[in-house]
């Protein structure tokens, strides 16, 4: 069997956040030295009532938890949605080595859209980014969840 890619893999935590009813955000990190996954799991926001549970906030506690560090900076995130101010924040924070993301998000987003987190002055650490990977594909789970909620 054919071992996933990290966004593969990002994916796969998208569609459980799907099955869970949670909005489908998936989140991985890898050890760009070894590209081992060392944290994998998707938005906990509805099922631990925090509104802070994100995919990438709980992938950047798993990471650090597992190597003992509160830097990252020889690891990689992989998430299928533009990182909100708050997640794009933590991954300064963290100083992950690069950030990988599917979906754009004009409304949330906080990369590419809104408040540029990584491009602010305040910033002191920034990845390098790769926007639109698999996007159409990330969007359009996140369009189904939507429209599934609004026939509610």
């Amino acid at each position: 069997m054919a071992k996933l890619s990290p966004f593969a893999c990002a994916f796969l935590e998208a569609e459980k956040a799907y099955a869970a009813d949670e909005v489908p955000v998936g989140a991985v990190i890898v050890d760009s030295v070894t590209g081992e996954i060392i944290a994998a799991t998707h938005n906990k926001m509805e099922c631990r009532k925090d509104p802070t549970a994100h995919a990438e906030l709980l992938a950047i506690q798993q990471a650090c938890d597992k190597l003992q560090s509160i830097r990252l900076e020889k690891c990689d995130i992989y998430v299928t949605l533009e990182p909100c101010p708050l997640c794009a924040q933590a991954i300064s924070f963290a100083r992950l080595r690069r950030l990988y993301f599917g979906a754009y998000d004009p409304k949330g987003g906080g990369v590419d859209h809104g408040a540029k987190i990584f491009n602010a002055s305040s910033c002191h650490w920034s990845p390098e980014i790769f926007g639109g990977v698999e996007e159409e594909k990330c969007a359009q789970l996140l369009k189904k969840f939507f429209i599934n909620k609004r026939e509610l």
